[in-house]
């Protein structure tokens, strides 16, 4: 695995003698020269991928109290009840009971990462464009750009835009989503074919072209919510152009060596397989990052048991979402319920999620990432998957069926649900589109979307005594962080919410 990470070291030369001093300066290397070279463009863009991955409080996924946990306990695939011990800040339990305030630190976290990783990904630009740098390069960056405006957007809707860092950003006004929608699509379409078509090697964990038309059909399928108006056959030719890299499901076969006794547990393993993964997060405990989510859902006394030392007794799976499953479904196996190692039983039935809160070894537990070395209490080193293979084809079978192509989506579908281990569905509906894509892609943070795409947001979910009620629909939007608009005056809250 290669990770585009540029060190420049300065090197200072002083020649003397009793007579004269001529000083050679090379501490000054000119930005032209730097960033027109492979290894001064490539350090710019480092800058921008290594905000993405992040850290604590400021991370697209792996950490906590950021964009994954925001779109995830949101959702109805995953909570963190306050616990009657006193363990647990409210925060995620209100995410899931859509009880959030703009105060909440999550909101305020997501909204200035995903502004902190612009403004890297402006600067980048910048630096690029102005050293003529190559064309490729300059296209990574501003693909890099879009995708984390389209993020913007799917959480906020109207948000402030800006594309040069020389703005006043405490007096930039809200641009209407529509209209950031299309800058976009634009800039997508611009340039990802100008990224690299490699996969894996210098690209694992970068946009290349593949990647870059993923991002495009992401924007493309939630069109309809961003605009109003679907865009179901320009996904689906960008799935199918993203299909065209010759991407396979990896195998599911059966594994003794495996924790999960499968190989398709491999996909959330140290490294994410070339033959399946899109666009990952390199991530290393303690190098790059790191990755919470097992440790994170882990009871103290199982997790020793199971990994060596003690886990954070947090995430649970919510008993309507794993009774779902099907009993012979591979995919199954990453949930933990009932007597476990370390004399833990962990219950289905949950009793509070806030007040009092749940007891200690209440709620199904997850180990899809089950850690990979080097691991602490504070995490593993497990890569984020962001977009796989198998996300492609559940896109392709929803256009189709969305357009009335059944019989074409079948296909689609059915390679996902055959390697689970699932029979055959002849002729699919969106809600078995919409399940299947809740059983494959649980736990990698595309739920929220999904929901409010096919309109299950706003609905009751949870299991009794947690059942969530209907939401109101302003809620598809997360408010605007108080912060932000204490900082900035001229921001509008999003409708619905108090300031």
């Amino acid at each position: 695995m290669k990770k585009i990470l540029m060190s420049i070291f300065i090197i200072g030369l002083a020649a003397q003698s009793c007579t004269k001093v001529n000083e050679n300066v090379y501490d000054k290397y000119p930005a032209s020269e730097f960033y027109s070279t492979p290894a001064g463009a490539d350090d710019a863009l480092a800058n921008v991928y290594a905000k993405i991955t992040g850290s604590w409080g400021s991370n697209y996924a792996g950490r906590d109290n950021c964009w994954y946990d925001l779109n995830s306990f949101s959702a109805d695939e995953q909570v963190i009840p306050h616990r009657n011990t006193g363990d647990w800040q409210l925060d995620f339990a209100q995410l899931y009971t859509h009880t959030e305030l703009p105060t909440l630190g999550i909101i305020n976290n997501t909204w200035n990462w995903a502004y902190s990783c612009i403004y890297s990904a402006n600067l980048a630009v910048a630096q690029l464009t102005s050293a003529k740098a190559d064309p490729a390069k300059i296209a990574e960056a501003r693909v890099m750009r879009a995708w984390l405006y389209y993020l913007l957007i799917d959480d906020f809707g109207d948000v402030p835009f800006y594309t040069d860092n020389n703005t006043n950003l405490s007096k930039i006004t809200q641009t209407p989503r529509l209209t950031i929608y299309n800058f976009v699509v634009n800039e997508l379409k611009t340039n990802v074919d100008q990224l690299s078509e490699t996969r894996g090697g210098a690209y694992y964990g970068r946009f290349n072209k593949w990647a870059g038309y993923m991002a495009l059909a992401k924007v493309y399928l939630n069109a309809g919510v961003y605009t109003g108006t679907p865009q179901w056959e320009a996904c689906l030719a960008a799935c199918n152009k993203v299909a065209s890299g010759g991407f396979t499901l990896h195998p599911a076969t059966a594994n003794a060596g495996s924790p999960l006794g499968n190989t398709y547990y491999d996909l959330f393993g140290n490294v994410c397989p070339n033959d399946e993964t899109i666009f990952a997060l390199y991530i290393t405990e303690n190098v790059v990052s790191g990755n919470i989510y097992t440790i994170r859902s882990l009871n103290s006394a199982n997790g020793t048991a199971l990994i060596g030392f003690n886990g954070w007794n947090g995430t649970i799976i919510p008993g309507d979402f794993y009774d779902k499953y099907n009993a012979a479904d591979i995919r199954r196996k990453q949930f933990l319920v009932g007597p476990q190692a370390g004399g833990v039983t962990y219950t289905e039935t949950v009793s509070s999620l806030i007040d009092p809160g749940a007891a200690p070894n209440e709620g199904i537990r997850d180990v899809k990432f089950f850690p990979v070395p080097p691991a602490d209490a504070s995490g593993e080193s497990n890569d984020f998957p962001v977009y796989r293979f198998a996300d492609v084809l559940l896109m392709q079978a929803e256009c189709n069926v969305r357009m009335g192509n059944v019989a074409a989506a079948a296909p689609f579908l059915n390679q996902v649900r055959n390697r689970a281990g699932l029979s055959n569905i002849a002729a699919p509906t969106l809600q078995n589109i919409y399940d299947e894509r809740g059983f494959e892609l649980n736990m990698e943070g595309h739920r929220r979307q999904d929901m409010i795409r096919f309109g299950t947001f706003l609905q009751p979910h949870g299991a009794a005594p947690n059942i969530v009620p209907a939401s109101p629909s302003y809620m598809q939007l997360f408010p605007i962080p108080t912060a932000a608009l204490n900082a900035n005056t001229t921001l509008k809250q999003n409708p619905g919410y108090p300031n």
